[in-house]
């Protein structure tokens, strides 16, 4: 009897779950060939080919899926057979239909027994529409040598980092590939700041004996939160060896200058966390302003992956390339903001305004969404 072949869509919670690896066993494993990959819809979609029986049993591992996946359907159609295919492959998904793109999705989850999914730590801060597009460039003028001496650094790294990915700033100049490259080296360093300053803070506290007046918890929650757009990212690139050497040798350099850096001058260091938040801005809204001018037609159809639809908690029909850079230039804005507020205050006496509760709260004030918002930062004599 002659083989049959079928395109099979599973719809349900099925990407992020390893449905992809658990399709490629149960179909090797009764003489199928085919492939499977991750649909940009969200579903997961592919071809099966074998006997009428193989693909009967095949199909009903499909409908039961892995422990940590959800099926709620599975659609089934035959197709013409095709001859030569001697296997079933996992293919990756990418940003457009054509398979010679060379980004792929990265960074699997990794299903157990037990657990079937981890929350964020720290869940997002709501942000609505109308506030993400209401996020400007903006710069805040020095005033002080210190931040002269912050704002000199930032071109430095940001020379540095043009040239690290191939960054151009000529219009046209910059694909998706290369913009995606950028935006993982970026958000590889942009984790450090945080860290750094709330370790040395945390250490200065049991040291001092005192309380850190609520600032370690904001510098750590920044630092998760970018690291949850590098995360997003890897869902998306591949960093490639020299990538990956690249930000091996930029984190070395990095950690131990902040940390030598902030143990000197804590408020220099805002200030120049400032300043690079500043930049992050700027390259966020090229990216959507490249998107919307048609120059980056990956992106115009791709998907938010799960990660980013979770951690975000994107509603539907706003989970698009374009909706999940918006969400990340506002959580630039808001480190922007952070940062340049901190620089301004007295660095062991005054408490973090952004976990401080105010006595008119109806009064334009810090808050960790974009209720109130300064780009530049907020003055000390406005909040103390």
């Amino acid at each position: 009897m002659s083989d049959k072949r079928i395109s099979f869509k599973v719809d349900g919670e099925v990407q992020g779950v390893n449905f992809r690896s658990y399709t490629q066993k149960q179909a090797r494993s009764i003489g199928v060939t085919g492939f499977v990959t991750n649909a940009s819809d969200g579903t997961v979609q592919g071809e099966a080919q074998g006997s009428a029986d193989q693909l009967k049993e095949f199909v009903q591992h499909l409908n039961k899926g892995p422990s940590a996946a959800s099926v709620s359907g599975v659609e089934h159609n035959e197709i013409s057979s095709k001859s030569g295919e001697n296997s079933f492959n996992v293919h990756q998904r990418h940003f457009s239909s054509s398979e010679s793109s060379k980004i792929q999705k990265f960074f699997e989850k990794k299903e157990t027994e037990l657990v079937r999914r981890t929350p964020a730590a720290w869940p997002h801060h709501e942000f609505s529409p109308e506030q993400m597009n209401a996020v400007t460039v903006a710069h805040r003028e020095t005033q002080t040598r210190a931040d002269k001496a912050a704002l000199v650094a930032v071109k430095i790294l940001r020379w540095g980092l043009d040239v690290a990915t191939g960054y151009k700033h000529k219009q046209g100049a910059m694909t998706e590939e290369k913009y995606m490259i950028r935006n993982v080296f970026l958000e590889s360093v942009a984790g450090v700041p945080g860290m750094v300053a709330g370790m040395i803070r945390h250490l200065n506290s049991m040291r001092r004996m005192k309380r850190d007046n609520g600032w370690i918890e904001t510098l750590l929650e920044e630092s998760y939160n970018e690291r949850m757009h590098l995360l997003t990212f890897l869902k998306m690139s591949k960093p490639g060896p020299f990538m990956r050497l690249m930000v091996l040798g930029a984190q070395g350099i990095w950690c131990n200058a902040l940390f030598f850096a902030y143990l000197i001058s804590p408020r220099t260091v805002h200030r120049f966390v400032g300043y690079l938040e500043e930049e992050a801005v700027y390259t966020y809204t090229r990216q959507i302003e490249d998107l919307d001018a048609g120059r980056l037609p990956k992106w115009e159809k791709l998907q938010a992956p799960d990660i980013a639809v979770d951690y975000w908690k994107m509603p539907e029909g706003h989970r698009t390339m374009r909706d999940l850079l918006l969400y990340i230039r506002a959580d630039e804005s808001k480190h922007r903001e952070v940062n340049h507020t901190l620089g301004n205050l007295n660095q062991k006496e005054d408490p973090n305004p952004y976990a401080s509760e105010y006595k008119d709260s109806s009064k334009p004030h810090p808050s960790k969404d974009l209720a109130y918002t300064k780009p530049t930062g907020w003055e000390r004599h406005e909040i103390i």
